[in-house]
């Protein structure tokens, strides 16, 4: 798992006006658009984050990134740019996301939590962390667990 990945994107040019920019990752099979070629670039930097942080957290392996000199470009017009991301500021960014959570409770007890005026979401964040003894976010707890089931199997 590297910190840095680096990979090209072949930007389209809209094909008549009020059309968008096509952005396509041949190396991860994805593409986006955006309106404007800067929202295109910002489209394409979100998407390659995303695209890396699931391979990443579903234990796959992330494919080697083509020499943009290779790629061919079609149509005239087309060109090639290459798109970094620096993965542990993704990482610590999605780990800071937030889940909802449906949560049943006794309604005598929801209703004296009401009455109290108790946040919900913070008591319960509260006290999973007191359960669970953890403080701060750990990074990439999927691919740890994975991990560790890898290596409990190998045994």
């Amino acid at each position: 798992m590297a910190d840095r990945y680096i990979f090209p994107a072949i930007f389209y040019p809209p094909e008549q006006e009020g059309y968008d920019y096509c952005v396509l990752f041949p190396d991860l099979d994805v593409a986006t658009q955006g309106e404007t070629l800067q929202q295109a670039l910002d489209m394409a930097k979100e998407l390659l984050e995303l695209t890396l942080y699931g391979l990443e957290e579903d234990g796959e392996k992330i494919p080697t990134a083509s020499n943009p000199s290779k790629i061919a470009l079609d149509p005239p017009g087309a060109f090639v740019s290459l798109i970094s991301v620096y993965m542990p500021l993704v990482r610590a960014e999605m780990a800071q996301q937030f889940v909802r959570k449906t949560v049943t409770l006794p309604k005598w007890l929801n209703d004296m939590a009401e009455d109290a005026g108790v946040n919900f979401s913070r008591s319960l964040q509260t006290a999973l962390r007191l359960k669970l003894d953890a403080s701060e976010p750990p990074v990439h707890t999927k691919s740890k667990q994975k991990k560790r089931r890898l290596s409990e199997e190998r045994l």
